[in-house]
């Protein structure tokens, strides 16, 4: 079981393309990283350039997250970069998640049928919860509604993610709605498009200073 250490907020830090991206995000303290290896997202990674990366990095946890992949795939290009999770974003079922060689992060989206049950029957180490938005796997940049989902989002047993349109202005709200074991967070970082390392350093400052009064 994946526990948060005490009441310290994890943060996952995704969509990362570059090995300076992704260093300052290491820098700053983030607990994970994510590449997005689908192909339809403007942050998409190619495997070869997300091994480089990976390979750069010291003490940050990998995460690679894909969407309706084939399962050979996935574990292929796990082994390749040497994840530490595989992110199923899309609608993989149990039977799917258990093929994986690594340990699963199941995304669910608020809205679109997400409920504790089915998250907590689903064989994944981790749960992550993201905005509904029709037609879009996810990454949308909004946020869902907190205080309506917090009694579900309490009720999953395992290590739950939150993401959605969450930033510096607003992670000590989702801390405070829900305590999760971590916050997701992409767009927020960027500035056209692209990370930004001293938006990664505001946003993380923020979760040191959430762990600090915490």
């Amino acid at each position: 079981m994946i526990a948060r250490d005490g009441k310290m907020l994890k943060a996952k830090l995704c969509g990362m393309k570059t090995v300076e991206a992704a260093r300052a995000a290491e820098t700053a303290g983030a607990d994970f990283i994510g590449f997005i290896f689908w192909r339809r997202s403007h942050r998409f990674v190619e495997p070869e350039q997300a091994a480089r990366i990976a390979e750069a990095l010291q003490r940050v946890k990998t995460v690679g997250v894909f969407v309706d992949e084939k399962p050979a795939l996935v574990n292929a290009v796990a082994r390749q970069c040497h994840l530490d999770f595989v992110q199923l974003h899309g609608h993989e079922d149990a039977a799917y998640a258990e093929q994986m060689e690594v340990p699963v992060i199941k995304a669910y989206r608020y809205g679109d049928g997400f409920s504790a049950e089915a998250a907590n029957a689903f064989p994944a180490a981790m749960i992550l919860v993201d905005a509904y938005q029709k037609g879009a796997a996810g990454g949308t940049g909004t946020c869902f509604d907190w205080q309506q989902a917090q009694r579900e989002v309490a009720a999953v047993k395992k290590p739950v993610l939150i993401a959605g349109g969450i930033s510096e202005a607003n992670v000590a709200e989702v801390n405070t709605i829900f305590h999760p074991f971590a916050v997701d967070v992409s767009g927020s970082l960027e500035v056209n498009r692209e990370k930004s390392a001293a938006r990664i350093a505001a946003f993380m400052e923020q979760v040191h200073e959430i762990n600090r009064r915490n």
